[in-house]
């Protein structure tokens, strides 16, 4: 129940609404374990009808709450635990959401926005951090970070007209900030420093920014308008910089969830050899290990393929220095020799 406030924490409820919400055989138990709540300062009561809200205390102390049983459900033999309805991203594809802070990423995600607080994804890729982004906020813009990544790339740039001449066309930051959009930064620190810096001002308590290369345009942010960024430790090339580290409130890694990929259908024995060369690469015995964007690519090349096919071309995808310990993993999770996806001569 307390769960339940969590997800929605800025309305009052009454005890037969949540009953109904719950599935559960009484609202008079809702109400007991409400007003219990309302005694040890989690919840809120008003009469008048009789309805409750949960406090910041209450939130703080579900987050140290373990996870809730699994309710039964019809035919299920007991069930998968209960996940928060999918969200579709942009793309068609659907994101579950993961349990964080007492809440959902993607409620967090939404909360911290709205009190302007930049948040630092950091994890290895493939974890679900694009993804968990784009089904929080539906008017994202996202600048994708590369080494090549230039100060124009965020500002804008003069483009040219079909009829001759130049027009000055403004980049995703300045768009973000005068419509008031969440603008995403991926890869961010494949990014070169000098060209991050451009952000900064924006980030501040000035919240402003000027174009230099177009008039010194004075562009100011409105309501709305939010900075998360991406970070991939031990990518060639990423180097977390204290300037850009400090902007940022919060920093949350971003793993492999492996309850999702079992519920997304992902193969129990690929499951236990990520898990295995996961735990090889936190040792530093290996550099890459299968995540929930490999093991879902696994999923769909095992329908069209076939398993043998679709361990084998999960065997390839290993860098050359870590596929003789990738090879290993998969030939004891599967328990039969693996030999990377090749074409050879003819037969």
């Amino acid at each position: 129940m307390a769960m339940y406030l969590v997800e929605h924490p800025d309305e009052f409820h009454q005890p037969g609404a949540i009953k109904h919400a719950l599935g559960v055989p009484s609202a008079g138990a809702v109400s007991e374990v409400l007003k219990k709540m309302t005694a040890a300062g989690h919840a809120v009561h008003h009469t008048g009808p009789h309805r409750f809200r949960i406090t910041q205390a209450g939130i703080d102390a579900a987050g140290t709450m373990p996870a809730a049983a699994p309710r039964p459900t019809s035919g299920s033999g007991g069930g998968r635990p209960g996940r928060r309805g999918p969200v579709t991203r942009p793309n068609g594809e659907q994101y579950f959401p993961r349990r964080l802070a007492g809440a959902t990423d993607v409620d967090v995600l939404r909360r911290l926005r709205d009190k302007r607080i930049p948040v630092l994804l950091y994890g290895p890729p493939g974890t679900g951090k694009t993804a968990m982004v784009e089904a929080a906020f539906d008017d994202l813009l996202t600048i994708t970070g590369t080494g090549d990544t230039v100060v124009e790339d965020f500002l804008g740039n003069f483009i040219p007209l079909p009829e001759g001449g130049y027009e000055f066309v403004y980049g995703p930051l300045v768009q973000a900030m005068r419509h008031g959009r969440a603008l995403l930064i991926d890869d961010a620190t494949l990014i070169p420093p000098k060209v991050l810096a451009v952000l900064y001002p924006a980030m501040d308590g000035r919240r402003v920014i000027h174009i230099t290369g177009y008039r010194n345009e004075r562009v100011e942010a409105v309501d709305g308008f939010y900075v998360i960024a991406g970070h991939n430790p031990g990518v060639h090339g990423a180097v977390l910089t204290e300037a850009l580290a400090s902007r940022f409130d919060v920093h949350i890694e971003v793993t492999t969830d492996w309850d999702l990929a079992r519920h997304l259908g992902v193969p129990a024995a690929a499951i236990t050899a990520a898990i295995a060369l996961n735990a090889d690469a936190d040792a530093g015995k290996v550099t890459w290990a299968p995540q929930l964007r490999e093991l879902l690519g696994f999923t769909r090349v095992r329908k069209t393929l076939g398993l043998p096919t679709a361990v084998a071309n999960l065997a390839g995808r290993a860098p050359l220095d870590d596929r003789p310990a990738v090879v290993a993993a998969l030939t004891a999770a599967f328990g039969t020799p693996v030999t990377p996806l090749t074409l050879g001569k003819q037969r």
